[in-house]
């Protein structure tokens, strides 16, 4: 079996950090909100406060993944942690984008007058703090779907708070107050779209699905290559997280081989799936002239 890692560290303590200044931002705008009158101004902040929560979520597992060992009864230890993670903080984002995009249509039947100096300061404070946080997550983001997530988030919220500092500045010089409601529809449509994305990644490991770049019959015809097999059945691909990719199969040999001549072929066969296919875990089961289901897809 090949057990080879190439993965990127990830950096918790800017994490934490970002945790921090969201905490900052959602308590001011909260509050802001309320004196304001802003709907864009509360919805920017029931953003943030559902960053505060998916921040902290990212970062929990982020410590689960790198500090938690395989045990007895943890085989994978907590392998998973980050996918369920980024699983979580995708629909819990869509789920306050749909809320969001209602409010707001309901406000378009109330247009009233806002406070705008407390939106546009508020805002200044939110592009400020999350455009911070942003920078400090890019490099995680690159090799991380959790951390991806935490960092859409905080560019959603940062990009969010440029909006809401825009409407503020139009309500505040040209009393255009139905901006705050079109704002906040526009929020809640393109929070959607940059989750769901991830959403559907994280859902795809989750559920143990083939990854994508892997076409499975490909695998059959490169196993197949070798002269040594007649048959490979029972496959199973999947990916345990975003670096580790499994590989289960039986394989036919064409003559009775002994253990040694197993393992000399089975290491070629790893060698072959790990350069072309990028699977690095691979448990094979040799055979020979046995009586079962040779079918490539088996439905257990």
């Amino acid at each position: 079996m090949s057990h080879n890692h190439h993965r990127h560290e990830v950096n918790g303590n800017r994490l934490l950090f970002s945790i921090i200044l969201n905490v900052v931002i959602t308590v001011s705008q909260i509050i802001g909100g309320l004196i304001s009158g802003s709907l864009s101004l509360l919805s920017d902040a029931v953003h943030n406060l559902s960053d505060v929560i998916s921040l902290i979520i990212s970062y929990i597992a982020n410590l689960l993944t790198n500090r938690k060992k395989q045990t007895l009864q943890q085989t994978f230890g907590f392998k998973r942690a980050e996918i369920i993670a980024a699983f979580i903080n995708a629909i819990t984002l869509i789920g306050i984008a749909i809320v969001l995009g209602i409010e707001a249509i309901k406000h378009f039947s109330n247009i009233h007058n806002i406070q705008s100096d407390i939106v546009i300061w508020l805002a200044l404070l939110g592009v400020a703090a999350n455009g911070l946080s942003v920078l400090l997550l890019k490099k995680d983001a690159s090799h991380n779907l959790n951390m991806k997530s935490a960092y859409l988030h905080l560019l959603t919220d940062m990009l969010t708070s440029v909006a809401v500092f825009i409407g503020g500045l139009l309500m505040k010089f040209y009393q255009i107050y139905w901006i705050d409601a079109v704002l906040t529809l526009v929020i809640s449509i393109y929070l959607i779209y940059l989750s769901w994305d991830i959403l559907i990644k994280s859902l795809k490991i989750l559920m143990l699905f083939a990854p994508k770049h892997i076409v499975i019959k490909d695998v059959e015809k490169a196993v197949l290559n070798f002269k040594e097999i007649s048959n490979i059945h029972h496959v199973h691909i999947w990916q345990l997280n975003e670096y580790d990719c499994h590989l289960e199969a039986h394989i036919e040999f064409n003559k009775d081989v002994n253990l040694s001549e197993f393992d000399i072929v089975c290491e070629k066969i790893e060698d072959i799936l790990k350069e072309k296919f990028k699977i690095n875990h691979c448990n094979l089961q040799p055979e020979f002239n046995r009586d079962d289901v040779k079918e490539f897809i088996i439905q257990d």
